[in-house]
């Protein structure tokens, strides 16, 4: 499923930069650009993108107003502010993440692949919604992320384990990630240390036992 999205901001080259990082990352298009909050509200109605990527250094009006005026579509505020209440008053207004000005296109990258995760989680969630669903749809952990681990790749590695039959050891979670299988093992340990995933080690006839892990539902 192609996201797509808008991508508004006062200066011309600014966009066309955000809109080059955003064109680099699978599964994301862009559907267009704006320059002011008027002209991203006009936007919104007419291209019905599924992402705005919003700043609120607008010439007519903040940014904030704009959040405040759009509905049915997500927000990713992207600003050179970094004052509390205005961080404060993006995440009132509901903006699903928010990256301060310069950033770079790995860092973008970054937080569209963890917003396309969320959207394939709420695609595979039924009718009745779990409180693990829940939980990891708004990123509660119960272990805090270790130094070098991303949160993207970790929704990837969780997704991976989630929808396997059974349990999965690190090798085959890294052929499914593209991952390295001693990346996938952090990732892995980190799930097992949130109490989202266990440890099930096999036991074979000679040597250590396998170490296979299995989604906590």
């Amino acid at each position: 499923m192609t996201v797509r999205v808008l991508v508004v901001d006062d200066d011309f080259m600014v966009a066309r930069i955000h809109g080059g990082y955003v064109s680099k990352v699978q599964g994301f298009e862009v559907v267009g650009t704006a320059h002011t909050g008027a002209a991203a509200l006009d936007a919104v109605a007419r291209e019905h993108p599924d992402l705005v990527l919003l700043d609120i250094y607008l010439p007519d009006m903040s940014g904030l107003e704009v959040l405040n005026r759009l509905r049915g579509v997500d927000v990713l505020m992207i600003s050179a502010a970094r004052d509390l209440p205005t961080v404060r008053e993006a995440m009132r207004g509901g903006a699903i993440s928010y990256l301060i000005k310069p950033f770079t296109a790995a860092a973008l990258a970054e937080r569209l692949t963890q917003y396309a995760a969320t959207r394939r989680q709420l695609t595979a969630i039924g009718p009745e919604v779990r409180q693990d669903d829940i939980d990891r749809l708004f990123g509660v952990v119960r272990a805090p992320l270790p130094k070098g681990l991303s949160s993207a790749t970790c929704a990837l590695v969780a997704d991976a384990l989630r929808q396997a039959a059974g349990d999965l050891s690190a090798s085959e979670a890294a052929a499914l990630t593209g991952l390295s299988r001693v990346s996938a093992r952090r990732y892995l340990e980190y799930l097992c240390a949130a109490g989202r995933a266990e440890l099930r080690p096999r036991y074979g006839t000679t040597g250590r036992p396998e170490h296979r892990y299995r989604w906590m539902s």
